[in-house]
């Protein structure tokens, strides 16, 4: 492997984050590199920039080894929009690329203060007796970061000895006054109670708030199994009641507590866009991910002026050494993904029943590449979709032979087995040999243990446990 080579597939397998920072290092050593928004001094006269701009033209076809990529296009069935960062990658840009752009603190609680602190402040300003102080205290100490209460008050109780002779209707009366500080939810014992206290600080006149406090403290399970229509017969309400209800549920945040000291935020920025058109479905790089760099003419015009420049001249390949590598890795990434929109059209435009199978290899001969390239460029690579943003992963899966002959993804059958469970009667749920039954009878010929592994990869429960579940709601 030539080292060329050896660049171009290591930022091909760098996620576009990994990559600035690469970059950005790169900006920091080679004085070759500048980014775009970055004036050029001394810029030398249009004719040596012309020259300069054609033999790295000379020595990009080196590299490949072939004419420009663009040359050798032919006119694929889902567009690409917009090739121009090709071009940008080496020149003049409208919107600049600089890595200085950090706003990964947008969202960040800088008060400093942990949880338990702030509960204590506001402990001290509710004028409880000093008794009840010091029971609160070791309340707080008991709530875990996400805002719950995690040990029984009656091991709070015996804690206090002997110092404090509390009861046990002392703790729980002071436990009810933490549990109206905020954050709304704080020092709840499970999820239901951390829903119903958000929603008791709800204007009791609001529609449907006592039905979402009964959802909430009874019927999580069934919110959870999607068992919509036993979950109506059970409250005994109506359909617009139940979608009033339920909407309330899911405004409330699961975990208060993280709200005081959230985690660091991991954001999932899309390498592509795929959208739908008159045309058809076109495919996008995103250019925010694409690193802007340039030849720093000023410097490059020294070498002319003075051959002996060794290092210079050494900087100065490995400058145009990586903006090949970028602009390949550029083109690889739109050819894949190019690629997995024409294989999986039937999902974006049905959903996942409609998935096609389709694996690395597939991939690899419809773009004349290594299946080892495929996997690199598909690792920690995201696709912002109309359906979602998903891992380039994502569309990779096993297939099945349906009974007429013809390939089905391991992805559409997991969806046609989540809407069948959806669809059963939750007092007498089919069983997985009656759902690889009734696959099989729709030209599916799925054994029961497949469905087993598929429903557990789903998170789903058994059938007799479907059906407990719907015998303790009734």
């Amino acid at each position: 492997m030539t080292p060329q080579l050896q660049q171009a597939i290591r930022l091909l397998q760098l996620p576009s984050l990994d990559l600035q920072a690469h970059v950005r290092e790169t900006l920091e050593t080679n004085v070759m590199l500048e980014a775009e928004d970055e004036l050029a001094l001394d810029a030398p006269p249009d004719g040596a920039r012309e020259r300069d701009e054609a033999g790295a033209e000379e020595k990009y076809a080196e590299l490949d080894g072939n004419a420009p990529a663009g040359d050798q296009r032919e006119e694929p069935e889902v567009e690409i929009a917009d090739e121009a960062w090709g071009e940008q990658t080496s020149g003049p840009s409208e919107s600049s690329w600089s890595g200085d752009d950090d706003r990964s603190g947008d969202f960040s609680d800088r008060h400093g203060q942990t949880l338990q602190e702030q509960l204590i402040e506001q402990l001290e300003l509710a004028k409880l007796s000093a008794v009840d102080l010091a029971i609160a205290r070791v309340i707080t100490d008991a709530i875990n970061d996400d805002g719950y209460l995690k040990d029984e008050l009656e091991g709070i109780r015996v804690s206090l000895l002997p110092e404090i002779e509390a009861t046990a209707a002392d703790v729980d009366r002071v436990l009810a006054a933490v549990q109206a500080l905020e954050p709304a939810g704080v020092g709840a014992r499970d999820l239901g109670e951390c829903i119903a206290l958000q929603l008791r600080q709800l204007d009791p006149e609001t529609p449907a708030r006592d039905i979402a406090i009964r959802v909430a403290l009874d019927h999580l399970d069934l919110v959870a199994g999607q068992q919509l229509v036993l979950l109506r017969r059970q409250l005994r309400c109506g359909e617009g009641d139940l979608e009033m209800a339920l909407a309330l549920v899911r405004s409330c945040h699961p975990r208060p507590g993280s709200a005081v000291n959230p985690a660091q935020a991991e954001y999932v920025i899309p390498d592509v866009f795929v959208r739908r058109t008159d045309r058809g479905w076109t495919v996008e790089i995103n250019q925010a991910t694409v690193p802007r760099v340039r030849i720093n003419q000023s410097y490059a015009a020294l070498i002319s002026r003075a051959p002996d420049h060794a290092m210079l001249r050494t900087q100065l390949q490995e400058a145009r050494w990586l903006m090949r590598s970028l602009e390949i890795r550029n083109e690889t990434l739109i050819k894949v993904a190019r690629c997995i929109v024409q294989r999986q059209t039937s999902f974006f435009e049905l959903g996942e029943e409609a998935m096609e199978p389709l694996i690395l290899k597939d991939v690899a001969e419809a773009v004349e590449m290594h299946e080892s390239t495929i996997s690199r460029v598909t690792t920690a690579k995201y696709m912002h979709t109309p359906r979602g943003v998903f891992e380039f992963r994502y569309f990779f899966s096993s297939h099945v032979e349906a009974a007429d002959g013809t390939e089905m993804s391991s992805t559409a059958i997991r969806a046609k087995i989540k809407k069948l469970i959806m669809q059963e009667n939750p007092e007498n749920p089919w069983s997985d040999s009656k759902l690889a039954e009734i696959l099989s009878q729709e030209g599916i010929p799925v054994a029961r243990r497949t469905v087993a592994k598929y429903r557990e990869g789903m998170q789903i429960a058994p059938s007799n446990e479907r059906k407990r579940a719907a015998a303790r709601a009734s």
